[in-house]
């Protein structure tokens, strides 16, 4: 089960590996060479030139201690929180030292002392240790794991009613189906209360989505049917955030084929390739139907969830044509391996 203090955003000390992470980095790192460039200029338009000058010599200290902090990051997890921290600010100081001797040796006429460097270095390091502690603290494994039960909570009772509706419409008519149903509602149930921070297998994913839409085809009939193409490459065992899928489907059934008098095909794709777990739902547009609130509501809570569990690392994106409303769902599958 993932903890809810594995979250990329709940660490103190960070996922050095995580892209998001990374791009903090580069871009905190960037601004504060911006600020020095400018106090280093004694005339504005010298700015770029010192920008790049600093550039020069940051940027690649910068890119080999990402890559070798990447490397040591389990390690560092193993530490203490202080003791991470002190390996990071050394880590930098020496790679400033190092590097700087070999700045002094390749340009005779460069007389950049190297302890300077390694004190700018590690004076930049630990503000950036800073600012990923500040954000822990900030979104810490209590608030994390409370904003995850409040998101789950907005999306069990739409689901649950449906459900519910669809089982009703049955009893009187069809018994025998109806008792089938409940017994389908009654994991769907299971699953909304599930723990939010226990991670479920695609399969198990793909297997609830599969039960919800039996019940939306009780209560559509023909009306409602769905095209599953789950590529042979895709990993059933990888782990990911559960109610994911049902979401986007109910959507797919509310907006594009409930409205619709023929009814519509939702079509459900997934693939994987070495970086990620491409989840695509297609559903019809119908002329009765329009985006509404609920429906970007529901992709907005999938969103903050997706960004809980993996940072910016995971994407939900949309694209839409007159005739066709697509869901893509991104996940980063070296992520969802345990």
């Amino acid at each position: 089960m993932l903890s809810i203090r594995q979250f990329p955003a709940t660490h103190p000390l960070p996922d050095w590996r995580n892209f998001g992470v990374m791009l903090r980095v580069l871009l905190g790192v960037n601004c504060l060479m911006l600020a020095a460039a400018l106090l280093l200029a004694t005339e504005l338009a010298q700015w770029p030139r010192r920008f790049v000058d600093l550039a020069a010599f940051v940027e690649p200290l910068l890119l080999i201690g990402l890559g070798l902090l990447s490397l040591g990051r389990d390690w560092l997890w193993r530490l203490p929180l202080r003791a991470g921290q002190l390996a990071v600010l050394l880590l930098a100081g020496v790679l400033a030292f190092t590097l700087g001797l070999v700045w002094n040796s390749m340009l005779p006429d460069a007389n950049g002392s190297p302890w300077r460097a390694t004190l700018l270095a590690i004076m930049m390091a630990a503000l950036v240790l800073l600012y990923f502690e500040l954000r822990a603290a900030a979104l810490d494994p209590a608030q994390a794991r409370a904003r995850l039960v409040a998101l789950n909570a907005r999306i069990r009772p739409h689901f649950l009613f449906n459900s519910l509706n669809a089982v009703l419409s049955l009893i009187r008519a069809r018994p025998q189906e109806a008792e089938a149903a409940l017994e389908s509602l009654a994991d769907l149930f299971r699953a909304a209360m599930r723990d939010p921070s226990e991670r479920v297998s695609l399969g198990e994913e793909i297997e609830l989505a599969r039960q919800y839409l039996e019940l939306e085809h009780l209560r559509l009939g023909d009306r409602l049917t769905v095209d599953w193409q789950v590529a042979a490459s895709v990993d059933l065992d990888l782990r990911m955030p559960p109610l994911m899928l049902q979401p986007l489907l109910e959507n797919a059934i509310y907006h594009g084929v409930e409205p619709a008098p023929a009814g519509g095909a939702v079509r459900v794709a997934m693939t994987q390739d070495a970086d990620a777990l491409r989840i695509t739902i297609t559903n019809p547009v119908s002329k009765k139907s329009a985006p509404t609130e609920g429906n970007h509501m529901a992709l907005n809570n999938i969103r903050e969830r997706l960004a809980l569990y993996y940072d910016l690392e995971a994407r939900l994106d949309i694209e839409q044509t007159p005739s066709t409303y697509k869901v893509r769902m991104v996940l980063p599958w070296h992520k969802m391996k345990r």
